[in-house]
């Protein structure tokens, strides 16, 4: 499955952003999907997933103040980001896990100015 990102950019701080993901075939299946982001310097770390059944997890860091969602109809996968702060800027690469392998999409760029 190919995964597509988009919808970073830069935004003030206390901003929101939402971030896309568009898979290249039907999601309904897929175990798990999710978005990861890795800041310069830094390892990349889960932000959050949602299973298929619709289970979310996320990281501490963005807990009340991040949503993850997914469309099965449109094969989208979003993340909502609200009260952003410098600390989250970062590349945001789309996950996803299906038959046991893992695919990602290209990243998309979120800068949070101070």
């Amino acid at each position: 499955v190919q995964l597509q990102a988009s919808g970073g950019g830069l935004v003030q701080n206390g901003g929101s952003l939402r971030l896309s993901c568009a898979a290249s075939r039907s999601i309904f299946s897929i175990n798990v999907m999710g978005w990861y982001r890795q800041a310069l310097g830094k390892q990349r770390e889960m932000v959050a997933a949602i299973g298929s059944g619709g289970r979310t997890n996320y990281a501490d860091s963005v807990k009340g103040r991040v949503i993850i969602s997914r469309d099965n109809a449109k094969n989208m996968v979003y993340l909502q980001m609200n009260s952003l702060k410098a600390e989250d800027t970062a590349v945001y690469y789309c996950y996803a896990l299906a038959s046991g392998k893992d695919y990602w999409g290209q990243g998309t760029q979120v800068t949070v100015s101070s």
